[in-house]
């Protein structure tokens, strides 16, 4: 069940980069961003609201909340840049160039979870960072 989520995922991620670069054109990067995190938090406690999970944001302990507005901060950091991006780049250069965070993820991973690749993991990783070099850097 878990793929299909990450296909979703992958699925909205690339046309989020098509919709944000149409959304763009004539808007200020930073405005845009505030606008799409208007639109991502209603629709974030909508779904909460209708899983009925909204009652549990009283059980997070304070280490989870300190975490989870870490990561907020950090999504809020990204999308600031991926719009900036976005609007001076072109969106088929700067979405691979974004989706290298699956490097980051990986390092990171490795050295707070103690998380390891399995050679082919490894393997298509290495090809992947290469494939978005070759798309960042070569003309």
């Amino acid at each position: 069940m878990w793929l299909m989520y990450a296909a979703g995922s992958a699925f909205f991620a690339g046309i989020t980069s098509i919709l944000a670069k149409c959304g763009i054109r004539k808007t200020d990067s930073t405005v845009a961003t505030a606008v799409r995190t208007e639109v991502v938090l209603i629709f974030s406690w909508l779904i909460a609201g209708a899983a009925g999970s909204v009652d549990q944001v009283r059980s997070v302990d304070g280490k989870t909340l300190w975490f989870l507005i870490l990561s907020g901060l950090a999504t809020g950091a990204s999308w600031l840049c991926y719009y900036r991006a976005l609007q001076e780049g072109p969106a088929s250069v700067v979405a691979p160039v974004d989706k290298l965070s699956v490097l980051v993820t990986a390092v990171f991973s490795y050295f707070v979870f103690g998380e390891t690749l399995s050679r082919k993991a490894g393997i298509g990783l290495i090809l992947l960072t290469a494939g978005t070099a070759a798309m960042a850097f070569i003309s």
